[in-house]
């Protein structure tokens, strides 16, 4: 068992007042692995009211004030240390033996145009052997075919665009992939939170919020990283959704400007145990 710090400081300067909503604490999946509450925390201090959306994340709205805002949230979440697990015989379910809940993530989002890729899906991925198989072929597919670049980043980019463009950041590896999946008839959910240098050897990245997916097989969600395309150790979920517009982490209501994001996401030390009197 290991303890993860994780949490994230966003400055904003407002020209108004400004409704917002944002998505920033430790999914309801792994609340009891906190050693205690992610409260979102506001500088200057306002009124916060929370919520679950439809999806069942955990969202945070409130009235920003004119001028400069701070949003912060710190946790220590306890984690098993194992890497991503991987379930290679996980079968694909026929769409008519899907539970009910799963359906939606087999339809066309903002971001993932089915109607667009189907053609493609099936010719590149329609003879693979359905299952844990297809979804990782998906996965080294999209891998390959991207260049990462947060200077490529482009909020409107959609995953029909980025597999022409072939250039982005993980949410567009992400949106691409899923797409790729619900063309081929397999659920599949975005995904976004916190992902680790744990158990890899350095140099290391500024640390980001990252994008992954989630798919239906074998009766469960399965993790899988079109992006990073390997285990992870300590990956920390906040939201799930159909795409990225289900699962902002920050949603302004009115102009704003992001003017400092830092995200961290790293081990600390065991607690030690009380001495005995």
């Amino acid at each position: 068992m290991i303890r993860i710090k994780v949490g994230c400081h966003l400055n904003f300067e407002f020209p108004q007042p400004t409704p917002m909503i944002v998505l920033l604490s430790v999914h309801y999946s792994r609340v009891s692995d906190l050693e205690q509450p992610d409260y979102i925390i506001t500088r200057p201090s306002v009124p916060l009211e929370g919520y679950r959306d439809s999806f069942g994340n955990w969202c945070c709205r409130f009235v920003a004030p004119a001028g400069h805002f701070e949003i912060l949230t710190d946790a220590v979440v306890r984690d098993s240390g194992e890497w991503d697990m991987a379930t290679h015989d996980a079968v694909q379910h026929p769409v008519e033996q899907l539970p009910t809940d799963a359906i939606q993530y087999l339809l066309a989002s903002r971001y993932c145009e089915t109607d667009r890729l189907m053609d493609e899906a099936w010719r590149l991925f329609g003879n693979m052997p359905a299952g844990w198989a297809r979804v990782q072929a998906i996965c080294d597919y999209v891998h390959d075919l991207m260049t990462f670049g947060y200077e490529y980043s482009r909020p409107t980019r959609t995953a029909y665009e980025a597999y022409f463009e072939r250039r982005g950041v993980c949410r567009d590896y992400a949106h691409l992939a899923v797409t790729f999946c619900r063309c081929l008839n397999i659920p599949t959910r975005y995904c976004t939170g916190y992902i680790t240098d744990i158990g890899l050897p350095p140099p290391y990245e500024a640390m980001d919020f990252a994008a992954w997916m989630e798919v239906y097989l074998g009766g469960r969600w399965h993790v899988f990283d079109p992006r990073n395309n390997a285990p992870r150790i300590g990956r920390i979920l906040v939201a799930h959704g159909r795409d990225a517009a289900d699962v902002p982490l920050t949603h302004s209501f009115g102009p704003s400007i992001l003017s400092k994001f830092t995200v961290w996401a790293e081990e600390v030390a065991p607690l030690v145990a009380a001495a005995s009197a």
